[in-house]
């Protein structure tokens, strides 16, 4: 039926007076909702930790405590309601991500448990096995299935650990357990959806689910389940020194809880589709296995994938701490739970003193989690999608271009049972770690010692090397008396002078001497987390400057309560060269302060075992065996392009003109952002229909492309949607700029001929350059270089000769 202009006004009267209606009811506000538990009156005490030990076989068999066994069920089992959260992505992501899918086993799909391993780097859960049809009791999805030889999940014992009654469970949907049900994922684990009530039920279509876009892509669709996701999602991987015969098939003595998600393809698992012409997947496609960008949601503008944290060495990690890592909290930093609160005696107790004073391990890759290990602990659950009720109203998720606003513990504490819950548990995880996170050795690998050297010569001569140059940043073992650190370490707005005395100090013969007799005895490897734990500037360590940008735990930014004010009050760290993406020219760039520019310092505990190499896995090529000898393989190839660094990979359109290579584009794409997702700002790039009357045209939004293949990813990732100027004239400026160039991009490419070239869409970007990288939040686009330390590239000190390469390198591998 035609649409008339009279109708046209009828309807938008009608909305005008619906909008005023509507102006009354109130909006959820931070600090005023409560999540899932608390709303039905739920106590922290109700979420007691599991005490089964079904782990045991993982982590080499070690023998725990009830504590620390209640630890590692925290770690692997526990998601703290967060099946809300990831319910809530999958619907803002307009079903791109969709983790009911990743644990499916449907024919459409392109993964399965066959593939699971090698197409998403997923571990699969021990005793389970592929669906091989729909499964009647699980609503016609194609889930695995637990094996009948196998004994049953203690955390489904709805029992002894009760879910949360809420909306439609126990109605049309079982309530379940508060751990929901295995998935047969490892850190993935399956919660009856509240919302699957009688209408949804009735509209629920299980073939269409997996068949139909038109159904699985409707913002409407409501799925019988939600994906809570454990810590163990990211962590736990095959053990180096009893990997699987069959990745795709292990058993529970060949995991580790504590090696990190090395394998993982970030940009397979969040868009389960992996449409190469979508600029989304492009972005997430930068993230190299291994890697992801753990701001993605609380978006700070800037494509930064990291890899997986390793945890090695808690125990000489702390005690460490307790030499040089002195923060100063205040505020709602004083809020973090410290061990204090739940140990009366012993030495978890001396790492913090009232009113403010913490010793803390840096945890994050920019050096910020810097609160004390419980409060590090904690943050993560919140940043895997806990109290999500609260978390979500801080930012505009995914998309950005409004205002973060810090989540506060003090909110947290009063409105989340899960929150709270989770503070109680986690004590019981760092004894876990405590006990667990012992080095994998290459000696104890199957066929590992045929990889070490019998030449005591060569490897003592790596000893050496290693004390001269690697040990005054890869060592918790140093002299007694350092200066510049000592006695009660650097931090705060003089930590630039203190460290600088420090490096200077480290090209002395005194140190040198001093650092040799160290290495040298026979116990150097033990107790040692091959770090130092120290924030390296930047301008240093000449890597890739978006990392050291994040701007989430700076004040006024989501993290504000979980990083000290030690860190906030870092000083610059001075200028950097960053390249043109398009050009090559270099440009000089002025780091900005408040936290930002620099890197902790990565243990190098079973280095052997962790290649690729840097921060974002750029550096080595991956394979995706986690066999000793693949291992062994990446290994090798990744530590020869950190000594030679000229054997790094190079740009394809660039070459020598800059240092490395740039993250580009692999296929022609689109950007397409629905219009409820766009900031008020941008609303002009929306048609005038769209603008004046959205009921009539749906939720189409924008479309930007052709974007052509070869496109530098982070031209368009890192682009500041918002100002962080606490100057109002700025921020408006700012937005105009935005806007501006994003109209003559959208106007640029939609003025291109039917079926242009990649080339003519080329010119476009080139033509925009520099407008764009104005408007940059990381304008560093060179991704595999830096940490030149020992080579002919680094300014400051001679390279080292082959020989002591290949001695050096012997001496690694036996970390």
């Amino acid at each position: 039926m035609a649409i008339t202009i009279h109708d046209m006004i009828s309807r938008g009267v009608l909305l005008v007076v619906c909008s005023l209606a509507l102006a009354g009811c109130k909006k959820p506000r931070p600090g005023h909702v409560l999540d899932e538990a608390r709303s039905v009156r739920r106590t922290p005490a109700s979420f007691s930790a599991a005490d089964e030990d079904y782990f045991h076989d993982m982590d080499g068999g070690i023998a725990l405590t009830g504590e620390e066994i209640k630890g590692r069920n925290t770690w692997n089992v526990w998601s703290a309601g967060n099946d809300r959260f990831w319910d809530e992505i999958s619907m803002l992501s307009k079903g791109n991500l969709d983790f009911l899918k990743t644990v499916s086993s449907h024919p459409k799909l392109k993964f399965s448990r066959d593939n699971r391993w090698s197409y998403l780097g997923l571990v699969n859960e021990p005793c389970f096995e592929r669906a091989t049809g729909p499964d009647p009791e699980r609503f016609g999805l194609w889930l695995d299935k637990r094996r009948a030889d196998c004994p049953p999940d203690p955390f489904e014992n709805e029992e002894k650990y009760p879910g949360v009654v809420i909306g439609a469970r126990g109605k049309t949907v079982p309530v379940g357990s508060f751990y929901g049900y295995a998935t047969g994922i490892v850190g993935m684990r399956l919660f009856p959806n509240p919302k699957f009530d009688e209408a949804a039920a009735a509209k629920w279509d299980p073939v269409r689910y997996y068949e139909d876009p038109s159904y699985y892509y409707s913002k409407d669709l409501v799925k019988p389940y939600r994906i809570g996701m454990a810590c163990a999602f990211c962590h736990v991987g095959p053990s180096p020194t009893n990997p699987p015969v069959d990745p795709e098939n292990p058993s529970w003595e060949n995991l580790s809880s504590t090696v990190g998600a090395q394998y993982f393809w970030w940009d397979r698992i969040f868009t389960w589709d992996a449409d190469p012409t979508s600029f989304p997947y492009q972005v997430f496609h930068a993230s190299r296995p291994g890697s992801l960008d753990t701001s993605l949601v609380s978006t700070d503008y800037i494509t930064n994938p990291r890899t997986m944290n390793a945890i090695y060495g808690l125990g000489s990690r702390l005690r460490h701490a307790k030499r040089w890592g002195m923060e100063t909290l205040g505020g709602g930093e004083l809020n973090n739970k410290q061990f204090n609160d739940f140990f009366k005696g012993g030495p978890l107790t001396q790492f913090f003193k009232a009113p403010s004073t913490a010793w803390a391990p840096r945890v994050l890759k920019d050096g910020a989690d810097s609160v004390g290990a419980l409060g590090s602990l904690n943050r993560v659950y919140l940043n895997i999608g806990e109290f999500s009720e609260e978390w979500l109203l801080h930012f505009n998720a995914l998309v950005g271009g409004k205002p973060t606003s810090p989540i506060e513990i003090a909110v947290a504490r009063k409105n989340s049972t899960y929150w709270e819950a989770t503070e109680n548990q986690t004590p019981d995880t760092a004894l876990f770690f405590l006990k667990s996170s012992t080095p994998h050795k290459l000696k104890d690998a199957p066929g590992g010692a045929g990889y070490l050297t019998a030449d005591t010569a060569k490897l003592t001569r790596g000893k050496e090397v290693f004390a001269e140059r690697c040990a005054r940043c890869h060592s918790s073992k140093v002299p007694a008396k350092v200066p510049g650190l000592d006695p009660d370490g650097c931090a705060g707005p003089g930590y630039l002078t203190c460290f600088e005395r420090y490096w200077e100090w480290t090209k002395t013969d005194e140190f040198k001497r001093e650092m040799r007799e160290i290495v040298l005895k026979e116990d150097f490897l033990e107790d040692n987390f091959m770090s130092n734990d120290l924030r390296i500037p930047v301008t240093l360590l000449e890597t890739n400057a978006c990392s050291p940008l994040a701007t989430n735990a700076l004040a006024g930014d989501i993290w504000e309560d979980f990083s000290s004010h030690s860190y906030k009050s870092l000083p610059p760290v001075g200028t950097i060269t960053v390249h043109d993406p398009i050009t090559g020219e270099p440009h000089p760039y002025k780091m900005p302060g408040g936290g930002r520019g620099y890197t902790r310092v990565p243990s190098l505990i079973s280095v052997w075992s962790t290649a690729p190499f840097l921060l974002n896995n750029t550096v080595g090529k991956f394979n995706p065996s986690p066999s000793v000898e693949a291992r062994m393989q990446s290994f090798e190839d990744a530590i020869e392009k950190m000594l030679w660094p000229e054997r790094r990979e190079k740009d394809p359109v660039l070459g020598g003109k800059v240092p490395g290579i740039i993250d580009r584009t692999t296929d022609r794409s689109y950007l397409r952002v629905p219009a409820g997702f766009l900031p008020d700002h941008l609303r002009p790039l929306l048609s005038p229909l769209q603008r004046i009357a959205p009921w009539l045209v749906g939720d189409a939004g924008i479309e930007i492309g052709p974007i052509p293949k070869g496109t530098p990813v982070n031209l368009l990732a890192n682009l500041a949607l918002k100002s962080r100027s606490p100057d109002l004239a700025e921020r408006l400026a700012h937005d105009k700029k935005l806007l501006a160039v994003l109209l003559r991009i959208k106007h640029d490419l939609d003025s291109l001929p039917r079926g242009a070239s990649d080339e003519e869409a080329r010119k476009v970007f080139a033509d925009l350059a520099a407008p764009l990288l104005e408007l940059s939040q990381c304008p560093d686009f060179v991704v595999n270089r830096g940490h030149y330390f020992g080579t002919s590239y680094f300014a400051q000190e001679p390279g080292l000769s082959d020989d002591d390469k290949r001695a050096l390198i012997e001496f690694l591998k036996t970390f």
